[in-house]
């Protein structure tokens, strides 16, 4: 049976965060969440939607006492924020995270918590949406999603095991990787995709009809572009946290992009059938693939 956490301190109350305490809450895995942030008017959001029971603009103060210390905020936030909670974490206290880098976090787990990292479980929940802050914290965003966990050599069993049963209670699928290869694989999926969505959005709003060009785009556009509107200082933080794996992905496009434009120039039309089918082809199967799962 899961143990359950008396005192779960979110450091970052948005849809991360919140979503992980609502579905423990949901679970009665919890059974007090403190919140902690900058804004005021999402912290007070976040208690009338039940997202917390507490709100704090204190860090250090906030994670007295708890179980658990949960950093769910841009990974650019995260040292100093491990920097002030140090001192004042308890013995048993175990700390874990939602960051979309995971090389970077152990570092900063490494400078910062040198005590604790018996207890720290980096994490990533692959988990989001279009929204954000804790109006956006939802029951079930966990369900059925995947959580992969890159535990330090000096993480423990137990502790990594209570964070694994924890996001498990939340319906989550848990994975575990090393940090350089869960970067690599995000890098190729997941953030090389979204700066790829935002150089193609630039180059349209480049062009001298780029008005024109948006008043006709349609569903292709629309599906293209949909990441294009994600949050800039996130993507930067995390731009700059995997820069090594983003760009052997990003130079690989670069290739890509210039074997198609050669195709086009050549008008092979035998090639260019081919290279478009074996990209089709394989998105088929991956969607096939994925939606029975």
């Amino acid at each position: 049976m899961t143990q359950a956490i008396r005192k779960l301190v979110l450091l970052g109350t948005g849809l991360i965060a919140g979503s992980f305490s609502l579905a423990l809450k949901r679970a009665r895995l919890v059974q007090e969440v403190v919140g902690v942030g900058r804004n005021a008017a999402n912290l007070t959001r976040a208690i009338e939607l039940r997202v917390i029971d507490v709100a704090s603009h204190d860090p250090a103060q906030a994670v007295q006492g708890a179980d658990l210390v949960f950093l769910g905020t841009p990974v650019g936030q995260m040292g100093a924020l491990m920097a002030q909670i140090a001192p004042h974490l308890s013995a048993h206290c175990i700390v874990t995270d939602g960051g979309s880098t995971k090389q970077d976090v152990c570092d900063l787990y490494r400078q910062y918590l040198p005590l604790q990292l018996s207890n720290c479980v980096p994490g990533h929940p692959i988990a989001g949406s279009d929204l954000s802050g804790a109006s956006a914290a939802t029951y079930g965003l966990y369900e059925g999603r995947r959580v992969v966990l890159t535990p330090l050599p000096e993480t423990t069993a137990q502790s990594l095991a209570l964070v694994r049963e924890l996001w498990q209670a939340c319906g989550a699928i848990v994975y575990e990787m090393d940090a350089l290869t869960h970067d690599g694989v995000f890098a190729a999926v997941s953030h090389v995709p979204h700066l790829v969505s935002f150089a193609y959005m630039n180059a349209v709003l480049a062009k001298d009809n780029s008005a024109q060009c948006l008043d006709f785009a349609g569903t292709g556009f629309r599906d293209f572009t949909r990441i294009a509107g994600s949050h800039p200082d996130m993507w930067r933080d995390i731009t700059l946290a995997n820069q090594s794996a983003i760009l052997a992905d990003l130079k690989s496009n670069v290739t890509q992009l210039q074997a198609l434009i050669d195709l086009i120039e050549q008008g092979n039309a035998n090639e260019l059938t081919a290279y478009i089918n074996q990209a089709s082809q394989a998105r088929s199967a991956w969607g096939k693939k994925r939606s029975n799962q």
